[in-house]
């Protein structure tokens, strides 16, 4: 071994992390059920386990979309149930509850289509776009 390969293999880099009394008991669990240090432990997980990727993240304009869907799903439940509660006092409904119900389902389609979308970087400079 050369003494350039032999010296990018001396650990002189340091990380610190923190953790609770019962955290640390259990790292110092596993290392020592391993057989392992507490450094040995730390470099194989950290290095050889895959880590998964970030969630997808949301655009403004989308995030808004989502939250204005939420509230007005909110509005329909309330009015479902109060189009229920007026059927159960033989009143008429003020609303069709088959409608209702169709119109919430399409709106929490809506959420989860809005939610399974991933926002690139060219949508986030357009969300503050203005027509003429």
């Amino acid at each position: 071994m050369s003494k350039h390969s032999s010296q990018s293999l001396v650990r002189t880099k340091m990380l610190q992390a923190r953790f609770s009394p019962i955290e640390y008991e259990m790292i110092r669990s596993k290392a020592e059920d391993t057989g392992l240090s507490l450094g040995e432990l730390t470099r194989r997980c950290m290095l050889l386990r895959t880590i998964p990727p970030p969630p997808p993240r949301l655009g403004r304009v989308t995030l808004d979309t989502y939250l204005e869907l939420s509230r007005i799903g909110n509005n329909i439940n309330q009015l479902a149930k109060a189009t229920n509660t007026a059927i159960k006092m033989q009143l008429p409904p003020p609303a069709s509850p088959e409608l209702l119900q169709e119109l919430l389902e399409l709106l929490r389609h809506c959420q989860r289509e809005i939610a399974n979308t991933f926002i690139e970087e060219s949508d986030e400079e357009t969300d503050d776009w203005q027509p003429d």
